[in-house]
């Protein structure tokens, strides 16, 4: 069925479905020393601390429409910070018709969008192998409205925020609304790809895979950056200090890395990049 803004303006009452997108980045970079972790570990830190995660909710918050109530925010011992912010309806009197396309949003300088209600919370993780030389640092992104703007028009912007390496994205719409006549919408926009909200420009930088259930409004895409330079991994030198063989192995570790978040499954075991020496010990033994 397509939907047109005069069918979604003319609701019974109000607008009761739930949008909710989760955005999750992940950023990776080779840590050789302890002291290579805890330097990229302080940068991160730095990076995406409670105060900058809050401004760039703020900005999602503007590009929704949405009015901020509440914010709480922490940042973590020893990493790690979250933020939460609760807005309230702004004084929806036109809702413009590019809300309901399937294209991506503006970034802050051209908002023109406004919804309901919603929370906009975010959750840092960084993370490190303390053997395999690998640090990643993931972000939890999750923005629920319940009005007639879809979160998935915060998504440009929210890509435009992170440096990442991989990016997973899922959207869902639950519950109901009904029109004016009482039919029940299950949805109240056409959607058939989270991909269609995302700039030509930045598609063209990721591999990307769909994994859709378009009977129950569930939609999830995989993204993976799809060029390749160790420069961009290596923290505090460049690949021009390290040994072909080196580089080599950096990369296969780091590759691997990024196939097992985007696949969601451990594709490689550990022992493969055991050192040389501990393996002709193991051998000796």
């Amino acid at each position: 069925m397509k939907f047109t803004p005069a069918q979604h303006i003319e609701l019974h009452g109000f607008n009761n479905l739930t949008k909710s997108l989760s955005f999750n980045m992940y950023d990776i970079c080779y840590t050789k020393t302890k002291e290579e972790r805890e330097a990229y570990l302080e940068y991160i830190d730095e990076q995406y601390n409670a105060d900058r995660l809050t401004k760039i909710l703020t900005h999602v918050s503007d590009i929704i429409g949405a009015h901020v109530l509440n914010v709480a925010k922490q940042d973590y011992v020893p990493q790690g910070a979250s933020v939460t912010i609760l807005v309230s309806e702004g004084p929806v009197v036109e809702v413009p018709e590019e809300a309901y396309d399937e294209s991506p949003g503006p970034l802050p300088d051209n908002v023109v969008l406004q919804l309901d209600k919603s929370h906009i919370t975010v959750h840092t993780y960084p993370e490190y192998h303390p053997d395999e030389g690998i640090s990643t640092f993931r972000a939890d992104i999750d923005v629920s409205t319940c009005g007639e703007i879809s979160p998935l028009k915060a998504l440009n912007y929210l890509i435009h925020s992170f440096e990442t390496d991989v990016i997973t994205i899922d959207y869902r719409v639950r519950g109901f609304t009904r029109d004016k006549d009482g039919n029940k919408l299950f949805i109240d926009h056409d959607i058939s790809s989270i991909q269609n909200y995302i700039p030509d420009n930045i598609k063209n930088q990721f591999d990307m895979v769909d994994v859709n259930v378009y009977q129950e409004n569930i939609f999830h895409t995989k993204c993976k950056l799809r060029e390749f330079d160790l420069d961009n991994y290596l923290f505090g030198y460049t690949k021009e200090s390290l040994s072909p063989e080196e580089r080599e192995e950096i990369t296969e570790r780091l590759q691997a890395e990024m196939e097992e978040i985007v696949s969601g499954v451990t594709l490689h075991s550990g022992t493969i990049f055991e050192d040389e020496d501990e393996v002709e010990k193991d051998d000796e033994k």
